[in-house]
């Protein structure tokens, strides 16, 4: 049973004088804890300074027909009244929760708001109803019990809206429509409260007019929080005397008074940001070493806890840079890797490798992406100290050709030393790549629970020769090889390059071909042509990060898009970075389309300057001199998120071929909550809560299913955990996303520069900052730890009332 205490200075007395007979003693508060029932009270207070909101009868009856109903131990009964006095400690105590239908002004004098705040203290339970918002208006405490305030330019009129009910757990909303679609007056609010609330539901602006008071993308409409030692819900909606005959609304109230009045367990702390905690876990690099951290370029978790990461190969800022082609030395790094273990809160150099990854070849003789790019444990690394790395050797360098060898290797990390043991290699699957001219070489790997191997390719293509748009300009190239036509790489069905592959590994160093990859290896089409069984994924562009979800094992991936700004009429789409959820084989488009099948222009010799047809998403050829692999090849799927300077989601009306205009003043943002500008994406995981796993610092149930999404840069791009629709529909939207800006801390002293993110056994979450420079490491080069800090669900397990808690979210 709660209890509590309320002071004489609460309920408005002054302290005893001198001489003066005490006061009486204040009776203790306590709230019923009866098995469910009518011995289970709801009040309903409908006091109003001014006329009665014509939404009170219609909430009233709602919230009868609601104690009534479902299993007897969650009924409850309800007094409504009109009267403040109430407002008593001896009266209140009787309630195991209040629900407020006031309308605006003060309906409370001090004494009677007293008398709430110590309800609250002693473990009470508050529901406000829309414009219970607007009610004590000069009460800093009572804003605090509500969570925000209305805009005073608030839209007047009933429109209908999607409503997002983000919180697929709470029991306001579990059993609701993920988009919900419902009409009733919808306030803006003076300030936002995400972030200091833990929001259950958003309306999607884009599905109505919220007038000039618009709160952009993230609109919270309903939300909760623990409070001065009670619970807090309130919801915006139910401004309408309708709403209240809505069945899902009813569910609304209904699970909102389950956890008011301590007949159910929610988590309502889940995203207030103040629950977060994020750590340095690494220092800076001692001088002139990388006794911390190299350049950082991914991440991956042991399943005892440690976390493994590696640097791509760019020394410090004042290592020595080769870019003279006529030296052997040209490009050497040293790609490293780290081990960071939170038992001892120590570092260690596993090992290092050397690479083609320092500086040196690329555009002007200064820039390259290749190196140490990707890491992997083998499912078994436990047992068997195997460690995937995906790199590029310096040794096999060819300087006349400017070419290099991209590889997975299999490496033994020794049990003893915990020092990777560079003899035991073992080369599983290696490819052509040009340096010649930078860029996108990609990196990422995971495992699936079939113990099949993902590796993602870049498309091994410049940036430049094509304005920023599609990758297909067939002529400039190095002593024959091509390396501004992607079709050469990505789209063509015989180069490894611009894939996401998947092996599966072998004890013996070799690996075999899963089922079910995009081709077998002996497809050939008339116009000639092979296929490599490798490929699971083509059309990707710069895939750095990838990441398989383990309840599912569905493939989530982003890659980095083009250069372009903005649009063009001619040529096609600007530059779009994407993410998308991969349920099967396939072609995601690139360089032929992107976002959701948008095609670019064709272009071949003898002049590539002259746009020629528009390609044909669903039905591609690679046309290009550069292919050799099959002409026609798979049509290109839809992908779910994509972004651009402008915005999230780009979309254009289209014409009778479904070639969009790809005029700005046509466009249309269909993930507003998106933005970029300068872009990277980082694909995140898809968060799994595991209930069994003790863990203080584990994030809670609220998360699991997300799939983080985020952008190397921290400005205006992406830093979210987004819900999926149900289902596997190729190029479906997100239903809902979640900023994870406050959380993950940004700015020059946050993670300003995201270059990968994983969440360890224990359930919390480490990050790894790039640093402030490019191709170097730097002193905010930096491995972070992001834990939870927000405690358990409530009520307490113990103070649930009744078999409600049985199976609640924990």
């Amino acid at each position: 049973m709660l209890a509590g205490a309320v002071s004489a200075s609460l309920l408005g007395g002054t302290p005893a004088l001198a001489g003066t007979p005490p006061e009486p003693a204040v009776p203790e508060l306590r709230l019923p804890s009866p098995p469910g029932g009518e011995d289970v009270r709801v009040l309903v207070f409908h006091g109003s300074a001014g006329e009665e909101p014509p939404t009170v009868e219609a909430g009233i009856e709602a919230i009868e027909k609601i104690g009534r109903s479902g299993p007897a131990a969650q009924r409850f009964t309800i007094t409504a009244t009109a009267d403040p006095s109430v407002f008593t400690s001896e009266k209140l105590g009787r309630y195991n929760a209040v629900v407020f239908l006031t309308g605006g002004g003060d309906v409370l004098d001090p004494a009677q708001e007293a008398g709430l705040e110590s309800y609250m203290e002693a473990g009470g339970g508050f529901l406000g109803v829309h414009d219970a918002a607007r009610a004590e208006p000069y009460s800093e405490w009572y804003s605090g019990l509500v969570g925000a305030r209305p805009a005073a330019d608030s839209p007047s009129t009933a429109q209908r809206a999607t409503v997002e009910t983000g919180d697929r757990r709470n029991p306001a909303t579990k059993g609701l429509p993920a988009e919900w679609k419902r009409p009733d007056k919808w306030l803006n609010w003076q300030e936002n409260p995400s972030g200091s609330v833990h929001t259950v539901a958003r309306v999607r602006e884009k599905s109505y007019d919220p007038g000039e008071g618009a709160m952009g993308w993230d609109h919270p409409v309903s939300w909760c929080r623990d409070y001065d030692g009670g619970r807090s819900f309130y919801t915006g909606m139910g401004g309408t005397a309708d709403s209240f005959q809505e069945a899902d609304f009813r569910t609304h109230l209904r699970g909102a008074l389950l956890w008011t009045t301590r007949l159910a367990r929610a988590d309502c702390k889940a995203t207030i940001t103040s629950n977060y905690a994020a750590e340095r876990v690494t220092s800076p690099n001692q001088p002139g070493q990388s006794d911390q951290i190299g350049e950082p370029h991914g991440l991956v978790t042991a399943d005892d806890g440690r976390i493994f990461y590696i640097g791509r190969g760019g020394g410090d800022a004042e290592a020595p840079v080769v870019t003279d082609w006529e030296n052997p030395e040209i490009g050497k790094g040293q790609g490293t890797v780290h081990v960071y273990d939170p038992a001892t809160k120590k570092v260690q150099l596993v090992g290092s490798l050397t690479v083609f990854g320092n500086k040196g070849g690329g555009d002007e003789l200064v820039k390259v992406e290749e190196g140490l790019l990707g890491i992997a444990l083998d499912p078994d690394f436990a047992d068997n100290g195997w460690m995937y790395l995906h790199w590029t050797p310096h040794s096999q360098l060819d300087r006349d050709e400017h070419m290099a060898e991209r590889r997975v290797s299999r490496f033994t990390v020794d049990p003893g030393t915990g020092k990777l043991d560079e003899s035991s290699e073992k080369v599983l699957l290696k490819w052509p790549v040009q340096v010649h001219s930078c860029c996108h070489a990609g990196g990422g790997m995971a495992f699936d629970s079939e113990r099949n191997l993902y590796i993602a390719t870049g498309d091994n293509n410049s940036s430049r020769f094509s304005d920023g748009y599609s990758g297909n300009n067939p002529e400039p190239a190095f002593k024959g090889v091509s390396f501004a036509d992607a079709r050469r790489t990505a789209g063509n069905t015989n180069n490894l390059n611009g894939k996401i592959l998947r092996i599966h590994p072998e004890d013996d160093g070799t690996y075999t071909l899963p089922e079910g990859n995009l081709f077998t290896g002996k497809e050939t089409d008339e116009g000639g042509g092979k296929t490599r069984g490798e490929i699971y994924v083509m059309g990707v562009r710069n895939p750095a990060r990838i990441s398989i979800d383990p309840a599912t094992d569905v493939l989530y991936a982003g890659w980095v898009g083009p250069d372009a700004g903005e649009p063009s009429t001619t040529w096609g789409p600007a530059k779009y970075d994407t993410f998308a959820r991969i349920t099967k084989a396939g072609n995601q488009g690139w360089p032929y389309c992107m976002g959701n099948k948008q095609p670019y222009r064709d272009r071949n010799l003898p002049d590539p300057d002259k746009p020629l047809d528009w390609y044909d998403c669903d039905n591609l050829k690679n046309e290009s001199p550069n292919n050799d692999g099959l002409v026609n090849i798979p049509p290109a799927q839809p992908n779910n998120i994509w972004y651009s300077p402008q915005g999230g989601g780009p979309d254009y009306p289209r014409d009778e071929n479904g070639v969009p205009s790809y005029k700005l003043d046509e466009q249309e943002l269909r993930l507003p909550w998106l933005k970029g500008g300068g872009q990277a994406t980082m694909n995140g995981p898809v968060y799994r809560f595991d209930a069994d796993v003790a863990s203080k610092d584990k994030w809670p149930a609220y998360w699991d299913g997300k799939w983080f999404v985020g952008d190397f840069y921290d400005s205006e791009q992406p830093r979210h955990a987004v819900v999926m629709p149900d289902g596997d529909e190729p190029g479906a939207l997100p239903v809902h996303a979640e900023s994870l800006r406050k959380i993950i801390p940004i700015g020059e002293d946050g993670i300003r520069n995201l270059m990968d993110w994983k969440f360890a056994p224990d359930g919390s979450l480490y990050v790894l900052d790039y640093g402030r420079g490019f191709f170097t490491s730097d002193h905010k080069s930096a491995l972070w730890h992001v834990t939870y800090k927000g405690g358990k669900a409530t009520p307490a397990a113990g103070d649930v009332v009744g078999k409600s808690a049985k199976g609640a979210s924990r």
